[in-house]
C-alpha cells in the first residue's frame, strides 16, 4: 500500500496560499480605511455633507444590512408563491376513449299506464328524458299549487352564498347560541289543512228556528256578515245569524205562489235575487230598504222560464241560463240585456271566474266553453274527459282549478291554464267517489277543500282535500244517515262553517275546526 503523505503535502500548500491571500486582502482594506478616515484626504465640507446624508459610518452599515435582508425575503416569498400556484394547477387530462352512445338522448316509452296521464297528444308515444322530467316537474307544481320552498333551487343557492360570505363563521355561532338560549318548540304548526281526517263539529241546524216542511233548494252565506240564507219550495226566503249554538232567525219573507228554485246574494250583500221553478218573472229583495221588487220581464229576453243564474263577483253582471244552449248577460243595476251567447246542446251549468272577466259553461254534451265577458267571444272549447253528459261546473276562489261534474258521478278537476290553452286538456284528478250525477260543486275560500254532492242519493256528499285530491275519510259519518238528498252546499267566507241544504227542509251546519274565523 502507498502512504498518503504526498496528498497531505498538496493540501497543506493550498491552505497556506489561501491564508496568504486573505491576509493580503485585510491589509489592503485597512489601508483603504485609513485613507478614507484621514482628515487630510477629505475637506471639512465633504465630511459635513456625508454626515447629513448618511449619518455616520455605523448608521450607514445598518441601513445597508436592512436593505439586503428585505431583498432576500421578497425573493423567497415570490419563489414560494410560484411553487404553490404550480401545485394547485393540475395538468389537464384528455379522455382515453369516447362512447358515441353517451351523446344520444334516451327516449322513454309514454304508452305505459303510469305515464299516460302526461301525454298531451296521441302522437307522443316516446319522449326524451329531459322532456319527461319537465312534464313531471309541471305535474308536481300543478298538484302542489306552485313550487315549494324546499324544491326551489334559486333560493337554496342564495342561502348558500349568504352562508359562504362570512368566512369567520361568527353569524353561525350567534345563531347556534340563540337557539341554545331558548326553550320550547322550534317547529311551528303548519297552517295548511292536513289530509286524511278533517276536524269538524256537527252544529245545530242553520234554520232550526224556522225549519221548512218542504225541500230546501238554496243555502248561502252572506259575503260580509255572519248570516246564512235559506230558500226552498215553501215559497219563502229566510235569514239566520250563524253562531253554531242557537242560530237565531233574523228575517223571513214569503213570496206568494213563487216556489224558489234558486236564490243568491248580490256581490255587496245588499240584495237577494230569487228565481222560481215555472216562472219567467224573478224577484229582487232589497234588504236595506226592505222592498221586494218583482222583475216581470227583460226586454229582448225570449225565455219562457228563468231558473238558473249566477251573479258576477264584482257585482256588475247577472248571467241567466236559458233553453237551447243560450246564455244571457244582463246588467245587474238596470236588469237590461247586454248580449246573448250560444253553445251546442243545453246549458247544465255556468259560472263566472273569480275576477268576473270570464264565464265557464258546461253542456249536456260534455263540452266546456270559456267566454270573455267584455267581447262575448269564446276563448276556448274542450270536451270534458270521459263525460257523456255534463251536470255542473265551478271555479276555485283563487282561479287555479276548474271542476266539472258529470251524470256518471265523476268530477274532473283541471288547472285553469290548461283549460285556456289546450283543446284536449288532461284533468289533474278524476274524483270517482260518487256513483250518481254530481249536481253540486263548491270550493272553499282557501282552495283546500272541494265539496261534491249528488241530489239523487242520500249521504252522497264528499269533501276532497286539495292539493292531494284525496277524500276525507270521516265525512259523512259511516252508517249515520243524516244527509237526505243534498240540494245545495256552501262554505262561509273564511271557511269556518259548512252548510248543506237537504230534501227534508233542513240546512245542516258544520263547524270546520281548522279555520278560526267565520
Amino acid at each position: 500500500m502507498q502512504s498518503p503523505r504526498p496528498v497531505q503535502k498538496q493540501t497543506s500548500k493550498r491552505l497556506n496560499v489561501h491564508s496568504d491571500n486573505q491576509e493580503q486582502e485585510k491589509v489592503k482594506r485597512l489601508k483603504h480605511l485609513e485613507q478614507l478616515s484621514a482628515p487630510e484626504s477629505k475637506t471639512e465640507v465633504e465630511l459635513h455633507l456625508e454626515e447629513l446624508l448618511f449619518g455616520g459610518e455605523d448608521e450607514l452599515v445598518e441601513r445597508l444590512g436592512e436593505g439586503l435582508t428585505t431583498k432576500v425575503t421578497e425573493d423567497e416569498e415570490s419563489d414560494s408563491e410560484v411553487e404553490s400556484a404550480e401545485k394547485n394547477t393540475l395538468p389537464s387530462k384528455k379522455p382515453v376513449w369516447i362512447d358515441d352512445e353517451d351523446e344520444l338522448e334516451e327516449e322513454v316509452d309514454m304508452t305505459h299506464r303510469f305515464r299516460k296521464d302526461m301525454l298531451k297528444s296521441d302522437a307522443e308515444k316516446k319522449l326524451p328524458k329531459n322532456k319527461l322530467q319537465r312534464r313531471l316537474r309541471e305535474q308536481f307544481q300543478r298538484a302542489m299549487g306552485g313550487t315549494p320552498s324546499w324544491a326551489d333551487t334559486d333560493t337554496k343557492k342564495k342561502k348558500g352564498r349568504k352562508s359562504t360570505v362570512d368566512e369567520s363563521g361568527e353569524d353561525d355561532d350567534d345563531e347556534e347560541e340563540g337557539l341554545l338560549r331558548k326553550t320550547g318548540n322550534f317547529i311551528a304548526a303548519s297552517e295548511a289543512l292536513p289530509r286524511g281526517i278533517i276536524q269538524m263539529k256537527n252544529c245545530l241546524d242553520a234554520n232550526h228556528e224556522r225549519p221548512s216542511n218542504a225541500k230546501l233548494t238554496t243555502v248561502q252565506f252572506h259575503p260580509s256578515a255572519q248570516v246564512v240564507m235559506t230558500a226552498g219550495i215553501d215559497q219563502s226566503i229566510s235569514l239566520f245569524q250563524v253562531d253554531g249554538k242557537t242560530n237565531p232567525k233574523i228575517q223571513s219573507i214569503h213570496l206568494e205562489r213563487f216556489p224558489v228554485h234558486k236564490a243568491r246574494f248580490s256581490a255587496d250583500g245588499e240584495q237577494v235575487i230569487a228565481t222560481s221553478i215555472h216562472n219567467k218573472m224573478f224577484y229582487v229583495y232589497d234588504m236595506m230598504g226592505g222592498k221586494i221588487i218583482p222583475v216581470y220581464s227583460v226586454r229582448g229576453l225570449e225565455e219562457r222560464i228563468v231558473k238558473n243564474f249566477d251573479v258576477s263577483p264584482e257585482g256588475s253582471f247577472l248571467l241567466i241560463m236559458g233553453k237551447m244552449g243560450y246564455l244571457h248577460l244582463l246588467r245587474m243595476k238596470t236588469k237590461e240585456l247586454i248580449a246573448s251567447m250560444k253553445i251546442n246542446g243545453h246549458v247544465t251549468g255556468a259560472v263566472f271566474s273569480p275576477d268576473g272577466s270570464k264565464i265557464y259553461s258546461h253542456s249536456d254534451e260534455g263540452e266546456v266553453y270559456i267566454w270573455d265577458v267584455k267581447s262575448r267571444r269564446c276563448l276556448n272549447r274542450f270536451t270534458d274527459e270521459g263525460c257523456l253528459c255534463g251536470t255542473s261546473i265551478t271555479v276555485s276562489k283563487n282561479g287555479q282549478y276548474v271542476a266539472c261534474g258529470s251524470s256518471s258521478g265523476v268530477v274532473n278537476v283541471y288547472t285553469h291554464d290548461d283549460c285556456l290553452r289546450e283543446t284536449n286538456p288532461k284533468p289533474v284528478k278524476a274524483v270517482m267517489n260518487l256513483v250518481t250525477a254530481a249536481t253540486s260543486l263548491c270550493f272553499n275560500s282557501t282552495t283546500e277543500v272541494l265539496s261534491i254532492g249528488s241530489s239523487a242519493a242520500d249521504d252522497a256528499v264528499r269533501l276532497v282535500h286539495i292539493p292531494s285530491f284525496t277524500v276525507f275519510s270521516n265525512f259523512p259519518v259511516f252508517r249515520r244517515k243524516i244527509i237526505y238528498l243534498a240540494q245545495c252546499m256552501d262554505f262561509s267566507p273564511r271557511s269556518g262553517f259548512f252548510s248543506i241544504a237537504t230534501n227534508k227542509g233542513k240546512a245542516l251546519l258544520y263547524r270546520l275546526k281548522h279555520y278560526s274565523d267565520f
